[in-house]
């Protein structure tokens, strides 16, 4: 498989799993650097999408990850083309359950959509697991 030279991702990672290390794994063995886009608190509300972690302690457990060279903030669905092309992105990662939504980044580097990690998402923690606020 090609080496790629600087590749993105997007995510909550909230509570981070095993299908998130899997995932920034793999774009890891394919590519020399790895950024990683975080959705903010406000980014996820827009989305309607509830995390048990704030943006901050998100950003903490992803900083510690020596695969990951650097997080920025998501904001909006519209900054992905102007970060990858601002950061000289060569390669645009997402999940699987994504296919088909990113091609249009495809003008200015590869997009792949990599399957997930099966049986877990931080869906299935949040509905399975009876989470306190620490």
């Amino acid at each position: 498989m090609k080496k790629y030279k600087r590749a993105i991702t997007y995510g909550t990672f909230d509570l981070f799993h095993f299908g998130h290390y899997e995932l920034i794994k793999r774009i890891s063995d394919i590519s020399e650097i790895v950024y990683v886009g975080l959705s903010t608190d406000k980014f996820n509300h827009l989305k309607n999408k509830k995390s048990h972690q704030s943006y901050e302690k998100r950003l903490e457990v992803l900083a510690a990850f020596k695969l990951v060279h650097k997080i920025i903030p998501e904001s909006s669905w519209d900054q992905k083309i102007n970060d990858v092309r601002r950061m000289d992105i060569d390669l645009f990662v997402m999940g699987d359950d994504w296919k088909g939504k990113f091609d249009y980044l495809g003008e200015y580097c590869d997009v792949i959509y990599l399957s997930r990690t099966e049986g877990i998402s931080s869906t299935n923690l949040r509905d399975n697991l009876v989470l306190q606020d620490v």
